[in-house]
């Protein structure tokens, strides 16, 4: 089977006459009922999904959108039984799963190849844990590498390839098993954007050949355009104060995907505004529903209180404080799509920087408008050393800096190991988001003056004037 649906899809895809696309025929594959998660904590449980109901039919290509910490790559793992929920159900055709989903197949961020293996060996790795004969699965291997077009490569090491050629491994390896479901934990955004945009496009290629080893297609990712791109479907994340479903979009253009028509503009609009705004709220509205605050926008209070297991955006501390600089160069407040096609860069570039001002009490954003509070209008035109002050006094409030600088106090000798840390993060983070966050953490702590950071000891320290 493996072989021959293998054979049949390369053969697809190097036709000169494309095959009729795949018929939706609706059936759901996976389901989530009530779905939340909640990992234990130093303050008890920090809730990561609340209430998700979500359905996967075949034939269908959903993408998960959301900002960092809306629990979109938890929402995957627990449809890939990699996580088990903290309540509520997640069923595979029907039956609530019990351990790992035997329907799907993840395609991974960052590759997770083993380095020791060859091209070939990678690929064989799923058939091999399903008992496939050595013979049978080498040549079921090679032609899952033919097809994702990486032939003459089966014998190279991860470390003889580029970026975009790993992530075909990764393809290859998850296609040659056949899933229901292929899964994508943001599989494009540690590729060049050359690279990304020619692997987006051959793959949506493969799926459009109606012959793909695959029924539907789940996406994680934080970028809009590529979610439009791609998806038949939009599910945006919020993550206020933990993951939910905030809306979700019925994309209905056909492929391939003209970037330069109005419907798909007007989409990507729609989608922006909902996944960087308060739908249907306003900050005043915010205010008077009776929320706390700790910062004004235009003499009103706005909510800024930090829920506890608020992750630190990618952003470091030059970044953002540019970015409010800008913002106050422009009286205080700015259109953010307008401010991102000033500074060339993609909206989803600009968002981190928007999230780390919230995260941190200098801005919200209100519409399609990121607005300074009387903080953030303080910090952009501070000098450097009340600039400073001002900064550790919002980076205490960002969970995980707090977590740090309370620990390092704690300790008798001012001083741990960053591998105490790597241990916390890990119970709610992966590996490569433990790494992302520890190296905003540092960045954050060294400019605030609350701890410093020995790379070859790998070792925090408080620094004297936070002691």
């Amino acid at each position: 089977m493996v072989l021959n649906t293998l054979r049949a899809l390369r053969n697809a895809r190097h036709a000169v006459t494309p095959a009729a696309p795949r018929p939706a025929d609706g059936e759901i594959l996976l389901e989530t009922v009530g779905l939340t998660k909640a990992y234990a904590g130093a303050d008890g449980e920090l809730p990561v999904l609340g209430g998700i109901d979500l359905q996967v039919r075949a034939g269908e290509v959903v993408a998960l959108l959301g900002k960092s910490g809306s629990g979109k790559s938890t929402l995957l793992r627990c449809l890939a039984g990699l996580v088990p929920p903290s309540s509520g159900t997640v069923s595979y055709r029907g039956a609530p799963l019990k351990g790992a989903n035997p329907g799907t197949a993840m395609v991974f961020q960052t590759f997770a190849l083993l380095p020791w293996l060859t091209v070939l060996q990678n690929v064989e790795l799923g058939l091999e844990a399903r008992g496939v004969p050595a013979d049978a699965r080498a040549d079921a291997a090679r032609q899952a590498i033919d097809l994702i077009g990486l032939d003459g490569f089966e014998s190279a090491y991860p470390k003889e390839l580029s970026g975009g050629m790993r992530q075909r491994v990764g393809f290859a390896r998850a296609l040659v098993v056949e899933p229901d479901v292929l899964m994508m934990d943001e599989p494009f955004s540690a590729l060049d954007v050359l690279t990304a945009e020619n692997l987006r496009g051959e793959l949506m290629e493969l799926w459009e050949s109606g012959q793909f080893p695959t029924r539907a297609i789940v996406l994680v990712t934080h970028n809009i355009e590529e979610a439009v791109l791609m998806a038949d479907r939009i599910v945006v994340l919020g993550s206020r104060p933990y993951g939910t479903i905030r809306e979700t979009f019925e994309v209905g253009l056909e492929r391939p995907r003209d970037r330069d028509a109005p419907a798909f503009d007007e989409l990507i609009d729609r989608v922006y505004r909902t996944m960087t705004g308060r739908p249907k709220e306003t900050a005043q509205q915010a205010v008077r529903a009776g929320e706390p605050s700790s910062g004004r926008v235009e003499g009103i209070e706005v909510d800024r209180r930090t829920p506890a297991n608020t992750p630190l955006p990618g952003a470091s501390v030059d970044g953002l404080s540019g970015l409010a600089e800008m913002v106050a160069h422009r009286g205080g407040r700015c259109d953010l799509a307008d401010l991102a096609d000033d500074l060339g860069l993609e909206i989803d570039d600009v968002l981190p920087l928007v999230d780390a001002l919230e995260l941190l009490g200098f801005a919200v954003v209100s519409d399609d408008d990121l607005m300074l509070t009387d903080r953030g209008t303080t910090f952009a035109g501070a000098d450097v050393q009340t600039s400073k002050q001002i900064f550790a006094e919002a980076a205490l409030e960002a969970p995980l800096v707090r977590l740090i600088t309370t620990s390092l106090r704690q300790s008798p000798e001012a001083t741990l190991r960053a591998g105490f840390f790597r241990d916390v993060l890990a119970h709610h983070y992966t590996s490569e988001q433990v790494a992302q966050q520890l190296e905003t953490a540092t960045d954050w702590g060294r400019y605030a003056e609350l701890y410093g950071y020995d790379a070859e000891r790998e070792e925090y320290r408080l620094d004297e004037s936070a002691a």
